[in-house]
């Protein structure tokens, strides 16, 4: 039995807020205007980065402090990267 499920549960639930946060950057990185698909690949990363901001809303329930400024500036990126998907709209 693990003597520290509680911590356990918080590296999960952080690096699971990683990598929403690092797919919603890959598909990000895959955005050009004159693809023909490129409004469903702006559709697909604010849908990917619904899930991430679901994520960061769970670590953050149970996130560390050091944790919790690394969550925020994930949030902070996503908002960005969708601003820059629209902003090419």
């Amino acid at each position: 039995m693990d003597k520290y499920p509680y911590h356990k549960n918080k590296q999960q639930a952080f690096q699971a807020a990683q990598q929403g946060t690092e797919q919603a950057r890959e598909k990000a990185a895959l955005l050009f205007p004159e693809n023909a698909d490129f409004y469903s690949q702006v559709h697909a990363l604010k849908t990917e980065a619904q899930e991430a901001f679901q994520q960061i809303e769970n670590a953050l329930e149970v996130a560390s402090e050091h944790q919790r400024v690394q969550l925020r500036q994930y949030q902070d990126e996503l908002r960005q990267l969708i601003e820059e998907a629209e902003d090419m709209q």
